[in-house]
């Protein structure tokens, strides 16, 4: 037993390779070197008598052995990871979250996080990257990623903050040249600006279950590039609502098919540690899902 615990950086490198896939994502994670995260590894499988991965150049996979030791280690390292909790109050919680937030989305939280969440919680430091793709939490070692849509979670803990309204608008000059949207078929005359993930442009999903494949001539992977792009007269766009409220109202975008409801899309916190997170990471997920109510 004492030779197991003597182990723990090669515990903390085995998990953590399995999260990743690889020796090189896990080092990087870890602040290592892919080498010394190889080597820790393999001290681990001269104690335990068990090969626990299958090596070659191309490909890394866990041995039947490996699989059942992660079933039986990953929790427990969990419960370590989060035992600062039991002994932490709210006001001397302390460490530091790599989050990710939605390039626009973000943009209306973070003034609040900075002014409300940093001043209540001195003790939490925060590294926040603001992007409209999707980061992959385990190989990038994010705490948290706040994402917009329904992505795949490959098994990542997911908890729904709110379900946000969709809205299509374009520029009042596109409406002239193409004429009003009066119908849904309209829709399919009418070029978008539209927003494309590894080159598969996203549908426009109505609340009833219709959809329609958007054409157009410019596809993008941020919403604050759509939105200048449907500002521009260069296409329509199928964006939240909130974050165009602004040009809705000062008329530099107009509502298309406003009697038409699209779907909701849900807002989500998205984390890797266990089926509950850290206090941190639950202090930061609860201030987020209320700063997006209180703004609804």
């Amino acid at each position: 037993m004492q030779g197991l615990l003597s182990e723990t950086t090669g515990l903390v490198t085995f998990v953590r390779t399995v999260q990743t896939g690889s020796f090189s994502a896990a080092a990087k994670s870890l602040g290592a070197t892919p080498s010394s995260a190889s080597k820790s590894v393999s001290r681990l499988e001269v104690l335990l008598g068990a090969k626990l991965f299958r090596r070659s150049t191309r490909i890394l996979t866990l041995t039947p052995e490996g699989e059942a030791f992660y079933e039986k280690v990953m929790p427990l390292l969990q419960e370590i990871e989060s035992s600062t909790d039991v002994v932490q109050s709210h006001g001397a919680t302390f460490g530091h979250l790599r989050i990710s937030l939605p390039g626009e989305m973000g943009r209306l939280l973070v003034g609040s996080i900075f002014s409300g969440f940093m001043q209540t919680y001195p003790g939490i430091s925060l590294e926040i990257g603001m992007t409209d793709s999707h980061v992959d939490i385990l190989r990038d070692n994010y705490d948290i990623a706040f994402r917009v849509g329904h992505a795949n979670h490959n098994g990542l803990m997911s908890r729904t903050l709110a379900h946000l309204d969709m809205v299509l608008v374009a520029a009042p000059s596109l409406i002239e040249r193409y004429g009003n949207v009066e119908v849904v078929e309209d829709l399919r005359e009418l070029p978008f600006a539209r927003y494309s993930v590894r080159g598969r442009p996203y549908p426009v999903r109505f609340a009833d279950g219709l959809e329609v494949h958007p054409r157009g001539r410019l596809d993008l992977d941020s919403a604050t590039a759509i939105i200048e792009a449907a500002k521009r007269g260069l296409g329509a766009a199928h964006v939240l609502k909130r974050i165009v409220q602004d040009d809705i109202d000062n008329g530099s975008l107009v509502i298309v098919l406003p009697g038409c409801k699209l779907e909701s899309l849900p807002f989500r916190a998205l984390h890797a540690f266990g089926r509950m997170p850290n206090l941190r990471m639950q202090l930061l997920t609860d201030f987020v899902a209320a700063t997006i109510r209180r703004s609804h």
